[in-house]
């Protein structure tokens, strides 16, 4: 099976649901990630991730079919207890489907590790010095991981950002020190925070200021996303509403996130409602992610929405999301949790940039369904359909 357009895939039973998405994986009987659908994961791994280990806490592990992405069927894994969510990242897949699906790019593909320098003396003198030691940092930094920088990755550059001592309450001068390291398949985290520790000395001397904070920026907008998608006007047609007065309802709703934060917070966790089931499925860290792409949100003093939704000369639909996405594929529990290997097993994804770029679409048809939703109908309709199991479930166990 190569296409990820299933019909009928939600009507079908969890047996059936994953023999479908084994044949689309290529995954054989005996698979580890297979048998940890059934058997769920062993305590004593979990015990070696986090301290005072109990035993697994597990969320629905659903399926968001009908997504391309750059020419590429996909199904998504998506571990997620909100009702509503898989069943519209699917929908929406869908409606885009017919153009193409999602087209997507790396911006740019760099974690950025600081080094606080507090009290420098001579802020001139030592921007000099440091930008005068430049190319020695970079190369002392590539140096602290010949591995990575075999992989082609590594410290790729340098900067120096001053913070006046009238806006660091105490602190006098400070230098920030941004060391822009490309970690390829990782997220990064042990890399980057390496190279700030070691060659924090370094930086002392060249600066005269004392060492503060050596840690990389969870603020990942040197390793930026964009996803897109258009979808024919009449494709949004649906219970007698006239497809082009959809596509304008969405578009004005799309609008109010943008100058008003309020309304911007709610829109972009619809878009986060995508982004992090299939981060927590591949196992990277889901907090990093959300606190990047919210503080790339107000990168401009105000919180603003991280998409835009507008129609073209045709009429269609068209959206782009812009975001940060620091995830990986090696290092941490990708490929020690079965449930990880699995997930990423059944994206057929080879890198880590492959990765951010399915997890920035299924954001962007994410927020299509809410702002559909939001725009016409309201959200309560379908999301309590679907929600309504989860109160029949509740009453079975009073």
């Amino acid at each position: 099976m190569s296409s990820s357009r299933i019909r009928g895939f939600y009507k079908l039973d969890v047996a059936q649901r994953r023999a479908v998405v084994a044949a689309f994986a290529e995954l054989t009987e005996g698979d580890p990630g297979l048998a940890a659908l059934d058997a769920g994961v062993d305590p004593a791994l979990l015990d070696a991730f986090v301290e005072n280990v109990v035993g697994p806490f597990p969320l629905p592990l659903g399926i968001a079919a009908n997504f391309v992405v750059d020419g590429r069927d996909v199904l998504v894994p998506m571990a997620v207890e909100e009702s509503s969510v898989v069943a519209a990242a699917s929908n929406m897949a869908r409606l885009a489907r017919p153009a193409g699906g999602f087209t997507t790019e790396m911006v740019e593909d760099l974690m950025i590790g600081q080094v606080q320098l507090r009290q420098v003396p001579d802020v001139a003198a030592a921007q000099t010095a440091i930008g005068a030691a430049k190319a020695d940092l970079i190369e002392a930094a590539r140096a602290l991981d010949s591995t990575l920088v075999a992989l082609g990755g590594g410290c790729k550059g340098l900067e120096v950002r001053h913070i006046p001592a009238g806006l660091t309450d105490g602190d006098g001068d400070v230098l920030v020190v941004h060391f822009l390291v490309d970690c390829r398949d990782a997220m990064g985290a042990n890399a980057v925070n390496t190279i700030c520790e070691r060659l924090a000395p370094r930086l002392a001397e060249l600066s005269g200021g004392t060492v503060g904070l050596r840690i990389l920026s969870n603020l990942a907008d040197r390793r930026r996303v964009r996803a897109s998608c258009r979808v024919a006007a009449e494709s949004l047609a649906f219970d007698g509403r006239d497809g082009g007065s959809v596509a304008d309802a969405i578009v004005a709703a799309a609008r109010f996130a943008q100058y008003d934060p309020y309304r911007a917070a709610t829109h972009n966790k619809g878009i986060m409602n995508g982004v992090d089931p299939v981060v927590i499925a591949t196992g990277n860290d889901w907090r990093a992610v959300e606190a990047g792409a919210h503080a790339w949100a107000a990168r401009d003093g105000q919180y603003r929405s991280l998409s835009r939704w507008w129609r073209d000369d045709d009429g269609a639909l068209c959206g782009s999301l812009e975001l940060p996405l620091q995830v990986g594929m090696v290092g941490g529990v990708t490929r020690l949790h079965p449930l990880a290997t699995f997930s990423l097993a059944l994206l057929r994804v080879q890198t880590g940039a492959e990765l951010a770029r399915v997890i920035a679409a299924v954001g962007l048809a994410q927020n299509l369904g809410a702002l559909r939703a939001l725009a016409t109908e309201g959200i309560q309709k379908g999301h309590m359909r679907l929600h309504q199991r989860n109160l029949e479930l509740a009453k079975g166990t009073e």
